[in-house]
């Protein structure tokens, strides 16, 4: 299970992101190449139901298209290019449905499958995420996290086992998911904080209740060797290989200071 792994975790946020277009899966072949612990996508359901991965309500920033993924079915969503605005090597890469995700995914890497549906949370998206986790036997190797605290219960209630992440928004509009009520809300095994937000105090705080700390995005090597040395259970980045060669060379020098 990934809380059992070890730590500090090397997240690929929305995949390699720095280097490949999020959510797509040329980004996560990417960060398994470059040795990412877990991926990091986005889940929403489409006009007719089906799972796909892509992080905002509309395709309008990260394909050739317009509309709102839910208002959209999944034939037409796959007629976009996910890929070009990133580069033209990457021109035509799809926007993956879950399944698809899991299957290049699976028995290569840890997957965090974040519940992005917080306009809809009553939907059916938590049910079908389960039911895809379930289809690949995966329960063992899988984090589902969201800001909104009904589809992470609903998702609870399916499938007891999986470990819950809670996202918390920066400053004090995330007071709450940081607080003893979010504890008592969602009764999550993991926080994800957003980094400005992140103390000693924080970590102590969410390791005395057993808890996991995973901050969000982190990308610059002052702010990633900083989260480290509070002791952070791992980071949430575009950029995984860089995470890595800053948490080898901060461990190393931590060593050579100890000698």
């Amino acid at each position: 299970m990934i809380l059992h792994w070890r730590s500090p975790l090397i997240f690929a946020h929305r995949g390699a992101s720095a280097h490949a277009p999020e959510n797509t899966i040329a980004a996560f072949e990417l960060a398994i190449q470059k040795k990412a612990d877990v991926i990091e996508l986005d889940t929403k359901l489409t006009a007719d139901e089906q799972v796909v991965v892509i992080h905002d309500q509309t395709v309008d920033r990260t394909t050739d298209g317009t509309g709102k993924v839910n208002n959209l079915p999944l034939a037409a969503l796959r007629e976009l290019d996910a890929g070009s605005h990133f580069g033209k090597d990457f021109q035509n890469e799809p926007i993956p449905t879950l399944e698809e995700a899991l299957e290049v995914c699976a028995g290569k890497i840890f997957i965090n499958i974040e519940l992005t549906n917080h306009m809809t949370p009553f939907d059916t998206l938590a049910k079908k995420v389960s039911q895809l986790i379930a289809h690949f036997a995966l329960e063992n190797h899988i984090l589902i996290s969201s800001f909104h605290p009904i589809p992470l219960r609903t998702f609870h209630q399916l499938s007891p086992t999986i470990p819950i992440g809670f996202l918390a928004k920066s400053g004090p509009a995330g007071f709450l998911s940081r607080s003893w009520l979010g504890r008592a809300i969602v009764h999550y095994q993991a926080i994800h904080p957003e980094k400005s937000d992140v103390s000693p105090n924080l970590v102590k705080k969410a390791h005395k209740y057993g808890q996991r700390v995973y901050p969000f995005t982190v990308n610059a090597p002052e702010e990633m060797a900083k989260l480290f040395s509070m002791g952070v259970d791992g980071i949430v980045t575009d950029d995984p290989a860089l995470a890595r060669q800053i948490f080898d060379a901060s461990h190393s020098n931590f060593y050579d200071l100890s000698n």
